[in-house]
């Protein structure tokens, strides 16, 4: 090579290197503000907010340093951010937000609930007021004064006319032993009026015999007591028998009202606590008396205790077969209340959201007493002062489910922990990575996770001996507040542990 080739070789080599120093001076130029962002800060290019860490929001106790595929189950990990830690346990709500959804609160107060139960009820025949009217001796119906059931009677009134054919040879015996003289006829006379009361006859009808010395065969039959006739079992120009039925009276002075009481507010029914009803058709009007009994049958199909109250019914306004309201008042009872609307019932448990101050709520199991006047007094998980969301408050407990923020009770002086539930599933087992076994589950509704292969915690007693993958298992597990869900208990389909 001659130094004329020597030289145009160099020349080229020096202008590629030329090229390349300014190629990487610029691109050291336009990468100068990403090395900004250090591994001590994480900023989501997103939303720019500073990121502490990553998790998988099903095994929320694991944290990642950087983004990427969850280890457990097939989803992305998501940020938790900075400025989302200092409301751990809880859920925050900006001002704006607050406005928004209409979020209301409330103080929980001391007060007094008065209960109440409103039930519908039937009106009965009061049974205690019941007479029957029989024939004390084998007689004709001559005359009948009472001929429909329903009739109404006063106490008195006559209802039938019998002539009784066994009583005249009684009534002549004793008239004509009231004719003889001599000693010993004042014992027969005595011995003569026995057999006529023996024979059934009354004390006013022996005196009218004595008296006007005539037979009298015939009786009128009274009304013993005022009220309606119930039943009525004969017709004129019948035979009776004795102890024959002839009339049943039912007095009508009061009542009983068969109300159906829900069992679940019968520890409130007291025997002898004032009732008040009211007729549908009667505004205004109503009837007061008092619980006499709590009868002990329970409906089966609609859970419902019987519970008999007698009223008062002054003109007879109630009839057998009437529906009223009935209103039983319990007694009083003191403690913390707050309005019924703010309780979320989710038929395990119930919870109200807290207020923390600064757009901060948080889910808090409460134990709940009696309900009266859209207020419910609260046993245990509240102390008066705080507040209670009563509008808006189902948004965030469903916002507070969906980051899996955990329920408590509060005590006035330190949190209550909450025992953890658990869980049972059939799965099929894959795998152990470090401490954690990955299985596959059907979706479980009532943790809102649909199916997938995840990590559970080794259970304390290990897993059974020889389980391989691909093997269907029966797990229990629970889901601590923080953490991964932890086996309890595995046991193999068709055999094992």
């Amino acid at each position: 090579m001659n130094t004329r080739q020597k030289f145009l070789t160099f020349a080229i080599l020096l202008a590629f290197g030329a090229v390349g120093y300014s190629a990487y001076q610029l691109g050291s130029r336009h990468a100068a503000p990403a090395a900004t962002n250090t591994s001590d800060t994480k900023i989501d290019p997103a939303s720019g907010r500073k990121v502490l860490y990553w998790q998988d929001p099903m095994v929320p106790g694991q944290k990642f340093d950087k983004p990427g595929k969850s280890p457990f189950m097939d989803m992305q990990l998501v940020p938790v951010f900075a400025d989302e830690s200092a409301d751990a346990g809880g859920i925050s709500v900006s001002p704006r937000q607050t406005q928004n959804l209409g979020l209301r609160t409330v103080e929980v107060v001391q007060g007094s609930l008065t209960p109440q139960i409103d039930v519908s009820g039937s009106v009965a025949w009061n049974e205690r007021g019941l007479a029957v009217v029989q024939a004390r001796n084998t007689g004709f119906v001559e005359k009948l004064f009472v001929r429909a059931t329903l009739d109404r009677v006063a106490k008195g009134q006559p209802l039938a006319e019998l002539y009784v054919p066994d009583w005249v040879a009684a009534q002549e015996e004793f008239l004509a032993v009231k004719r003889m003289q001599g000693e010993g006829v004042a014992a027969l006379l005595d011995g003569a009026r026995v057999r006529m009361r023996q024979a059934g006859m009354p004390e006013a009808l022996i005196a009218q015999v004595e008296k006007s010395g005539v037979v009298q065969a015939r009786i009128t039959i009274t009304a013993p007591a005022a009220g309606s006739v119930v039943e009525l079992a004969v017709r004129e120009g019948m035979t009776v028998m004795a102890g024959a039925t002839l009339f049943r009276i039912n007095a009508l002075d009061s009542v009983w009202v068969n109300a159906e009481i829900p069992e679940s507010q019968a520890a409130l029914l007291k025997v002898g606590m004032p009732v008040e009803a009211r007729l549908p058709g009667l505004s205004g009007e109503g009837f007061r008396g008092r619980l006499q009994a709590i009868l002990p049958e329970v409906e089966t199909s609609t859970r419902t205790l019987k519970a008999r109250i007698e009223l008062a019914n002054p003109g007879g306004t109630l009839a057998p077969g009437m529906f009223v309201r009935v209103s039983l008042g319990g007694a009083r009872q003191s403690g913390l209340v707050i309005p019924s609307e703010a309780l979320i019932r989710t038929g395990t448990r119930s919870v109200v959201m807290l207020a923390e101050g600064e757009g901060k709520y948080r889910p808090v199991d409460v134990q709940t007493g009696q309900e009266a006047n859209g207020q419910i007094a609260v046993t245990r998980g509240l102390v008066a002062g705080q507040k209670v969301v009563i509008s808006g408050q189902f948004l965030l407990d469903s916002e507070a489910s969906l980051r899996a923020v955990g329920t408590r009770l509060v005590d006035a002086s330190a949190p209550v922990a909450m025992t953890a539930k658990e869980y049972q599933v059939e799965a099929v087992f894959e795998s152990v990575v470090d401490d954690m076994a990955m299985l596959s589950h059907p979706a479980i509704p009532e943790l809102k996770w649909g199916a997938m292969t995840m990590g559970f915690k080794l259970p304390k007693d290990g897993l059974p001996k020889d389980l391989k993958p691909g093997q269907k298992v029966h797990i229990a597990f629970t889901t601590p507040a923080s953490g991964e869900p932890q086996l309890t208990h595995v046991m193999v389909i068709g055999g094992g542990k």
